[in-house]
């Protein structure tokens, strides 16, 4: 088997060829990504908020998935790291992962940190998929 790198035309620039590390990592059928964040793509700002922060961690989520070949049905285990843990915070991502992972949910840890890449930063969301096994 090989392994391929997916890295997104929006990110690659910055990810791969600055930070040196892959959007995703594909080997058959599974894909392990990367941490996701709250940051608008086009702007690349971070969104204000555990929601919106949220939902844009998702979109990424799903846009890597995408470049690799599989979507958020084939996710099978998701990682989750916050800065808040007991707070409303915690409450208001579950409500946008049900929004992205609505059924079938996937295994998930969640772990609490004192800080991620950008101090803007709530929440960072990195996934293992195996493609094709959302499928009905």
């Amino acid at each position: 088997m090989k392994r391929q790198m997916i890295n997104p035309a929006s990110v690659k620039a910055k990810h791969y060829d600055q930070l040196h590390f892959s959007s995703a990592t594909r080997v058959g059928d599974m894909v392990w990504v990367s941490g996701q964040v709250g940051f608008d793509v086009a702007t690349g700002k971070p969104g204000q908020g555990m929601a919106e922060q949220a939902r844009l961690a998702f979109q990424n989520l799903k846009a890597v998935l995408e470049e690799a070949g599989a979507t958020l049905a084939d996710v099978v285990e998701i990682m989750t790291f916050h800065l808040d843990m007991h707070g409303p915070d915690i409450q208001a991502f579950a409500k946008v992962k049900d929004e992205f992972l609505p059924d079938r949910y996937p295994s998930w840890t969640g772990v609490g940190v004192t800080q991620l890449a950008h101090p803007a930063y709530l929440v960072e969301v990195r996934a293992v998929a195996v493609v094709g096994c959302g499928a009905d």
